[in-house]
């Protein structure tokens, strides 16, 4: 392939961030060698890459290879992936979803159905929305965590029904109480083989079924269509909405642009940027409900470019952009069970939301007790001189023997974590600091010493100010 015009690194680290969990400075200037709508192509086929190689855990966890009902060890196994993967949005497409389609660990407890309602996520996070929603309403994680396995020909249950309509597809206000039982009607007789006990039996996975002696074959009439409908039908009636496209362009707005008001408000607060949504629908409708194809419009468009740090980073995203930073879990180590902790201390659980809604985003992340848990994070991940990626940063530093003033020190740490961009008044609070010990100097072993010392400590604190709460 041709190697084009190179891409602004701000704009490329923008796109990183967002499309993924971040860079380091040598895999962002990777990147920015290509033009930037080869790095976006890139990103939308995650198939011109090799998985990532995370079969190798098993070894050191062997809950992995058990499959063991161990969640924080799957989590710890999530985290490597976001590291190391050369298909990033896959997985942040795959966090995107989790949280839209939010299903949850504790109701049912058992691990190996919600780590395959992963996977489900995965491999179909970047397929038209009919295969994601096929996927989701035969998945045995969600029948049982909405209660689709108590839905019957004879006796419907509407929380399928309902949360298909107003949660995952088309909001509040696009449909009637009669088109939910309709939809409910329709996924009659989807459920699944009911599993060992998971206790002593080993960690089996759960499988879809179809019971056709408890489906409901009449007549239905849904969203104004009528016809023998079943939970294909309904899927391709809710794929075929303008409502659907303007619900998942603002979930997609939201995640990936900039932050909106919570779901709740959205069938009474407008959009923050109207025309984003309209060019997102007009994408979805001509494309026949194509996610590459919206994403692509999504990550091409003048607006997602200039919304620069107007998304607060959730507890994952901002793990695993640490993580990336410092170097870490290059390879498998001891201690990756620790991330679930980590990310609970400062508000979600993978795996396990707290409803069916999802987690609440944006400013609602940060409380004075989640943001402690950040920057405290922060500091102890990054605050060690061997760490890899700790260690690259201090060595470009070294390398730049012309910037070795207080300002300078400043300006390369901004850009090496970025380029992060901070107010005015952060960035003088930084050089002030840096201004009380003088320019950096690196001509003797304890000169040395005491300018790592303080390249780590400038590292500390820009990753403790707020503007690094932001991507």
């Amino acid at each position: 392939m041709t190697t084009k015009s190179t891409t602004d690194i701000a704009l490329t680290a923008h796109l990183l961030r967002r499309a993924g969990f971040g860079s380091d400075r040598a895999e962002l200037e990777r990147y920015a060698k290509r033009s930037y709508e080869d790095i976006v192509e890139d990103l939308l086929n995650p198939d011109r890459f090799e998985e990532p190689e995370d079969d190798v855990l098993a070894r050191f966890y062997p809950h992995l290879h058990a499959n063991i009902d161990n969640p924080a060890m799957w989590n710890g196994r999530w985290f490597y992936r976001m590291v190391n993967t050369d298909r990033p949005l896959e997985e942040k497409m795959t966090l995107f979803w989790h949280g839209v389609f939010a299903t949850g660990w504790t109701k049912s407890e058992h691990t190996p159905t919600i780590v395959d309602h992963i996977q489900m996520l995965r491999e179909n996070c970047l397929e038209n929305f009919r295969t994601l929603l096929l996927g989701i309403s035969r998945d045995p994680a969600m029948i049982f965590w909405l209660d689709n396995n108590e839905n019957h020909g004879t006796a419907i249950n509407e929380n399928y029904g309902r949360e298909i309509l107003e949660l995952f597809s088309m909001g509040i206000g696009n449909y009637s109480e009669d088109d939910i039982k309709s939809a409910a009607r329709a996924f009659t007789g989807w459920t699944y083989e009911q599993p060992v006990p998971l206790y002593p039996y080993g960690q089996r996975s759960v499988q879809y079924r179809f019971r056709p002696d408890d489906h409901d074959y009449g007549e239905k009439t849904f969203l104004g269509q009528s016809g023998n409908f079943d939970g294909n039908d309904v899927i391709d009636i809710i794929a075929k909405q303008e409502a659907t496209a303007r619900f998942i362009g603002r979930h997609l707005y939201n995640f990936f642009v900039a932050d909106e008001a919570q779901v709740p408000a959205w069938s009474i607060e407008p959009p923050g940027d109207q025309k984003a949504i309209d060019d997102l629908v007009r994408t979805w409708m001509d494309s026949d409900a194509d996610i590459r194809a919206v994403l692509r419009t999504l990550f091409t468009s003048e607006w997602f470019k200039a919304a620069r740090f107007q998304h607060v980073k959730s507890p994952t995203e901002f793990v695993a952009g640490v993580l990336k930073l410092s170097g870490e879990y290059k390879e498998p180590a001891p201690d990756l069970h620790k991330l679930e902790p980590t990310t609970i201390a400062m508000g979600q659980k993978l795996m396990d939301p707290p409803s069916v809604e999802g987690w609440h985003t944006g400013q609602e992340w940060i409380d004075g007790g989640t943001l402690t848990e950040r920057v405290n994070y922060a500091v102890d991940t990054l605050n060690d001189p061997s760490k890899p990626g700790v260690k690259a940063l201090i060595d470009r530093i070294r390398a730049a023997s012309d910037l070795t003033t207080p300002e300078g020190l400043v300006d390369q740490v901004l850009d090496l974590v970025g380029p992060l961009e901070v107010e005015p008044a952060t960035k003088e609070a930084l050089v002030a600091h840096a201004e009380t010990e003088g320019s950096l100097d690196w001509g003797s072993k304890e000169a040395v010493e005491r300018s790592t010392a303080r390249v780590v400590q400038m590292l500390t604190l820009v990753v403790s100010a707020r503007e690094f709460q932001f991507a």
